[in-house]
């Protein structure tokens, strides 16, 4: 794998599936906005199961493709977010994702 926006992306997909996250949505950025190719958005059941879907996304990226990720939230919030360069991932609690619909924001541009 040589670690491009599209392997990337693909591999946090599978970590997300393999967490078992929920409402995982997909959206491609390429050639619209220069902070990324892709944002990811994802639901967990709890504050405490977003927090492990974070953490392992952030430790696989690490060990399995020697990717550094910044990571945001991850101390007991409702809202995770986790920055793999060309691929962003909102982790979320159902409510804060309603909420805050940064998803639909993405949609619409």
């Amino acid at each position: 794998m040589n670690n491009n926006s599209e392997d990337i992306k693909d591999f946090i997909l599978k970590c997300l599936e393999e967490k078992k996250a929920e409402n995982v949505t997909c959206i491609s950025l390429k050639g619209e906005v220069p902070i990324a190719d892709y944002m990811i958005f994802a639901s967990g059941r709890s504050v405490k199961n977003i927090r492990a879907i974070g953490e392992h996304v952030a430790l696989e990226l690490k060990h399995v493709l020697k990717w550094n990720a910044s990571v945001e939230g991850l101390a007991g919030s409702d809202w995770i977010l986790l920055d793999a360069g060309d691929v962003i991932v909102h982790l979320f609690h159902p409510e804060a994702r309603d909420k805050f619909k940064i998803e639909e924001l993405w949609e619409k541009r």
